[in-house]
């Protein structure tokens, strides 16, 4: 329940209860019975009630005090009950229906007492006990419909935990299905393409013939295919990270490319959502950097805000602030990861050379 919520409650309560406190002072004033000690007694009584979510019983215990002394100080009058009603309603209302019963019954006896007994007041004391009668009923009832509005939440949010579990499995599936398919028919017509333009390569160098261009494009494209082709299988085969951003740091400085990393803020645990797309966009902004960048050195930045990662990579390679890059599958995702999360994403050519990727996520921690 949010501090909102909990601040609008209270200041409802201790305006209901101010409100019951003030009919009942102005119903035993109009009487002529009730002098200051008993408007004192009652508004205490009344004003009891602001806190019945936090101590139902003790608020009982202190209302019907406080106004079964009214009554025997001033005499017996039906209004005086009212705001022992009210708590008995509350304490009922939390599950503590003996408690409420019993503290009617002794505000029943006091009151018939106070009355000597008399036949009004024995008649005044039956209406009350159907008041509270009613109080305890309800709130009983109001109880279990509360209970049953949970139950009902609970199982609505646990039919919507099962529908996205179900729709992961059936993504996980679908991916490893388009993995095999991938696998067993590009690989092997990709292999068979190089293979073959590496024997041609090896039979004109041995003849001593010069090699055609377009021969060594051939064995030089067909590899990258099939490196590519690599790791999109890996891609689908899990879609969860394999390592931390120093990790990739570390495999992209042994690959030869000049990285720093650098971490500023309170780093922690994340979401695993948070985690997986802040790996997935360090991992392709270096990849982007090692195949475009040429020989560049290359920043990567983590700042953890308090309600914000954001996750800068940068180099100063040949890209060129007056041709921007056309987005390819690889910024595209990064674009599509980081607006499923509600963030942002900036990925251009510096006005001072080279690429910037600058990613900014809602912080969620892990739960």
């Amino acid at each position: 329940m949010s501090g909102l919520r909990i601040t609008r409650e209270r200041l409802v309560d201790l305006a209901v209860s101010v409100v019951v406190g003030v009919i009942v002072v102005l119903a035993a004033v109009a009487d002529g019975r009730a002098g200051p000690v008993d408007c004192a007694l009652i508004a205490a009584g009344s004003l009891a009630l602001a806190a019945h979510r936090t101590a139902p019983r003790v608020v009982l215990a202190v209302t019907t005090a406080g106004l079964l002394a009214a009554v025997v100080h001033a005499g017996p009058a039906s209004s005086l009950a009212v705001p022992v009603v009210g708590a008995v309603h509350t304490a009922s209302r939390t599950g503590h229906r003996g408690t409420a019963a019993a503290a009617a019954a002794v505000f029943l006896g006091g009151y018939v007492a106070a009355g000597s007994a008399s036949s009004d007041v024995t008649r005044e004391a039956l209406l009350l006990a159907g008041w509270f009668l009613c109080a305890v009923v309800t709130g009983l009832a109001d109880r279990n419909w509360q209970a049953y509005l949970r139950q009902t939440e609970q199982r609505a949010l646990e039919a919507e935990r099962t529908r996205e579990e179900a729709a992961l499995r059936r993504a996980g599936e679908e991916r490893l299905r388009i993995a095999r398919e991938l696998h067993d028919s590009l690989t092997h017509s990709i292999s068979i393409v190089k293979l073959q333009a590496g024997v041609a390569v090896h039979l004109a160098r041995k003849r001593g013939e010069e090699v055609p261009p377009a021969l060594l494009a051939i064995q030089e494209a067909s590899g990258e295919a099939m490196r590519e082709l690599r790791a999109t299988l890996e891609v689908l085969r899990t879609d969860e990270p394999t390592g931390t951003p120093a990790l990739l740091v570390e495999r992209a400085r042994a690959a030869g490319l000049a990285v720093e990393l650098t971490v500023t803020g309170e780093e922690r645990p994340l979401a695993a959502t948070v985690d997986r797309a802040m790996y997935r966009i360090v991992q392709e902004a270096l990849t982007n950097a090692a195949r475009h960048a040429g020989p560049a050195k290359v920043s990567v930045q983590l700042d953890y805000g308090e309600g914000e990662l954001t996750i800068g990579v940068e180099d100063d390679g040949t890209a060129d602030p007056s041709s921007p890059p056309t987005p390819g599958t690889g910024l595209t995702g990064m674009r599509e990861r980081v607006t499923a999360l509600g963030g942002t994403l900036d990925a251009a050519p510096r006005e001072e050379g080279g690429f910037a990727v600058r990613a900014r996520l809602p912080l969620e921690e892990a739960g």
